[in-house]
């Protein structure tokens, strides 16, 4: 076999487009590859201007930077080709050499149209990934953060340096066990995606509830070599559905409230008024003194059943317009001077700039008493500090109350606003304050909300629509 076959055969091999061309830029040789790829014999070809080839947006420059080439120079450049029903995109060399015939041009193309559609695919992902309103975040095969979008960062208060490279453990409430993120491992590396909801804290310990997919990336081979993780957030759409179970429980609370506080009171009067009886006719100190102790409990159980027909009938009270601020300044006057807050510094900040509410100020006094009485409480008689702030928010007055006492469980923040539940020992609490409180803030359409952490206090902000103002 001749050498000329033999370098024909190599030519003809290879995966790339090669020609050789005239310095008119004639096709005067081209490999078996050139042949399939444009579905033409050789002699057809041949017979070719190298132009016919190419797509009139790149013929101009490749014609000036290839007349620009000495003998044995060589360039790199982009060609956009006219291929068998689609359109190629080439990486180039070419280099100019002199063979019998003359001087001619190599032309070497490599075909990069599935890599370039392949970045465009990546670029198009990245976009859309970039600007969704919904947390994403990838991870490599162990579970650690390899990327997140911008929304992840805004959702849960971290930038991307402080994630990339953890665990997303670094988000975790403590909310779900190891039970619950084995199943999800168990499902994810067996290749299928999992879906549910997952609560997370955000940065300022605030929760995060999210509806979230995990889809595993997978490679050609079928090995997992990621995750990629969708969320959707709905902590709004939570804290609206515990507002509407706690109205509900409040609304069917009250109705029993009232139904209770009339069959026991009515006894309870005339219990009081037989021990009143019995006192004016006895001369036993032993039985005055027994006869006290039942009238002392008595009064404990009027007391308890005021609360309850108050906060189980309409308030027959005015609003008008209120600061707000004046209001909070009394009720810290009221329990600052009290036997438990002597070692209690209490510290007001509040927004001078909030407008007037039209609501009950006797009402809301009692509220804002209940709430710096239990952040007292909460402080044991140790020495501490009680801050109040008030401001405004989404068109409403916030007044915030922190403390920074022993803080509440957290199997016991969705049950301190139920009615006789406490946290103080027997005979220091009704449980009703918080109760109260809160029936009375939602008749202003407000809310209260709470945040806590065992041994490092609580934070309760009282919110009211800035729309009820006269």
């Amino acid at each position: 076999m001749q050498l000329l076959d033999i370098q024909t055969r190599l030519i003809d091999a290879i995966e790339d487009l090669y020609f050789v061309l005239s310095l008119d830029f004639s096709i005067l040789f081209c490999n078996r590859k050139v042949t399939e790829v444009f579905s033409r014999r050789e002699e057809e070809l041949r017979a070719l201007d190298f132009r016919t080839l190419m797509r009139e947006d790149s013929w101009d420059s490749f014609r000036k930077k290839l007349r620009h080439l000495r003998i044995n120079q060589s360039t790199d450049l982009m060609v956009k080709l006219h291929a068998f029903e689609k359109e190629l995109l080439g990486e180039a060399r070419v280099h100019r050499t002199t063979i019998e015939e003359g001087d001619v041009f190599v032309l070497t193309i490599r075909d990069v149209s599935a890599e370039k559609e392949k970045e465009l695919d990546l670029l198009r992902f990245s976009t859309v990934i970039e600007h969704t309103i919904n947390p994403i975040q990838i991870t490599d095969a162990n579970g650690q953060m390899v990327y997140v979008n911008p929304a992840f960062e805004r959702s849960t208060g971290y930038s991307s340096e402080e994630l990339i490279g953890k665990n997303p453990n670094i988000l975790s409430g403590g909310k779900h066990g190891k039970a619950f993120w084995k199943e999800v491992w168990k499902t994810i590396l067996s290749g299928e995606s999992w879906i549910g909801e997952i609560e997370n804290r955000r940065k300022n310990g605030e929760p995060l509830h999210t509806q979230l997919i995990i889809a595993p990336i997978v490679d050609s081979l079928g090995k997992v070599v990621g995750f990629l993780g969708a969320h959707r957030d709905i902590t709004k759409e939570k804290i609206l559905q515990k507002q509407l179970i706690r109205s509900q429980k409040m609304d069917s609370i009250g109705t029993l409230s009232a139904g209770i506080a009339h069959e026991v009171g009515n006894p309870l009067a005339s219990i009081a008024s037989l021990v009143q009886v019995i006192q004016r006719s006895t001369a036993e100190d032993f039985v005055k003194e027994k006869l006290d102790l039942v009238k002392n409990q008595i009064n404990r159980i009027s007391t308890v059943i005021r609360q309850l027909v108050d906060f189980s009938r309409p308030s027959d009270y005015e609003p008008r317009p209120t600061d707000v601020n004046a209001v909070l300044r009394e009720a810290v006057t009221i329990v600052q001077f009290g036997k438990k807050a002597k070692h209690i510094r209490f510290n007001l900040q509040l927004d001078d700039t909030i407008p007037l509410l039209r609501i009950v100020p006797d009402q809301i006094v009692q509220v804002f008493i209940n709430i710096l009485m239990n952040a007292v409480d909460s402080l044991e008689g140790k020495p501490g500090k009680v801050s109040v702030s008030t401001f405004t928010n989404d068109d409403a007055v916030c007044v915030a109350i922190r403390d920074t006492g022993k803080g509440i469980l957290r199997i016991n923040l969705e049950k301190i606003f139920d009615p006789f539940f406490t946290t103080k020992d027997i005979g220091q609490g009704t449980g009703l304050g918080l109760w109260v409180s809160y029936g009375i803030v939602k008749s202003f359409d407000g809310d209260i909300t709470v945040q806590s952490e065992e041994g490092k206090g609580s934070t309760f902000t009282v919110i009211v629509p800035i729309d009820k103002k006269e």
